[in-house]
């Protein structure tokens, strides 16, 4: 009887150290103000040099950023289920042929293979402002390593982490593995990092925030959509109400953010990248902004 006691203690204990992480002073901000991929206007996407350099920007308080699985089943800071050929780099410093587009799958890829390709020297027309130099694509827990020494050693406040599972069920075993093992993955870092309080995990893949709502209810989801359903039927279709409902900027109205804020839900749109798409979507009282450009979103009004 005494075994099977301690044995009780010990598992009850273990099920509640997760939740102790939440203590901490953790108030999401009034208004997110977030660096799209950590701000590639600027600087190489999903970069931790893009994250350090936004770190330096007044106004701005969450990286948002996109989160795969490798072979070796490491988790990976980059957007695209390839590596791109429109500034992606071979390790030889070649460019990737526009034939080779689906050549490189993350998921199919060892992390040090991985790493060894440049996302940071070619041109990348879409953003010329962008700064040029060889970089390569991080790990998550690198990243958060990076992020939150800067915190520390420039006594900066803390700021939130947007975490995009960038999955699909058509992608299940091809570019993503299954939504529970993603999950598992990813949450793993984020505990052993010591930051729940201050993610947020974002995906139109509504299977992996509807596990975390499920399995990890204190963690904040945000519901990524771009479509034209109305606020409810996009409500009932995740099956709960997350903390965000994070919508294409064109989908937002009035009505919308008025029945999200009725029922608790914050508006947070993606991408707006000019003062005066910005401007319109604060006048209509949303919650946070995810752009490319964050200095232009810090001095819109």
């Amino acid at each position: 009887m005494k075994i099977a006691t301690i044995l009780l203690i010990a598992v009850a204990t273990t099920a509640v150290q997760p939740v102790k992480s939440f203590a901490q002073k953790a108030e999401f901000p009034t208004f997110s103000a977030e660096a799209h991929r950590g701000g590639r206007g600027l600087m190489p996407e999903n970069t931790i040099s893009a994250m350090l350099n936004t770190l330096k920007i007044d106004g701005i308080t969450t990286l948002e950023m996109d989160t795969h699985i490798t072979k070796d089943g490491k988790v990976v800071v980059t957007h695209d289920d390839y590596l791109s050929p429109a500034f992606m780099l071979t390790p030889e410093a070649a460019e990737i042929p526009a034939a080779d587009a689906k050549k490189y799958p993350v998921f199919a890829m060892n992390y040090v293979d991985l790493k060894a390709f440049d996302l940071g020297t070619k041109n990348y027309s879409l953003f010329p402002q962008q700064k040029k130099f060889k970089t390569y694509i991080p790990l998550l827990s690198t990243l958060i390593d990076a992020v939150q020494r800067d915190i520390k050693v420039n006594k900066r406040k803390q700021f939130f982490y947007n975490i995009e599972t960038k999955c699909s069920e058509a992608g299940d075993g091809i570019t993503n593995p299954s939504p529970e093992k993603f999950v598992e993955l990813l949450i793993s870092v984020l505990e052993n990092k010591k930051i729940l309080p201050y993610v947020v995990i974002q995906s139109f893949d509504k299977r992996t925030i509807q596990i975390i709502n499920k399995k990890y209810p204190k963690i904040k989801t945000s519901f990524l959509v771009a479509n034209k359903k109305t606020y409810e039927e996009n409500i009932a279709d995740l099956g709960f109400k997350p903390f965000i409902l994070s919508p294409v900027l064109q989908m937002v109205n009035e009505e919308l953010v008025s029945k999200a804020h009725a029922d608790g839900v914050k508006i947070i749109p993606w991408t707006a990248n000019t003062a005066d798409e910005i401007s319109k979507l604060k006048a209509l009282r949303v919650d946070g902004i995810i752009s490319d450009y964050p200095d232009i979103l810090v001095q819109s009004k």
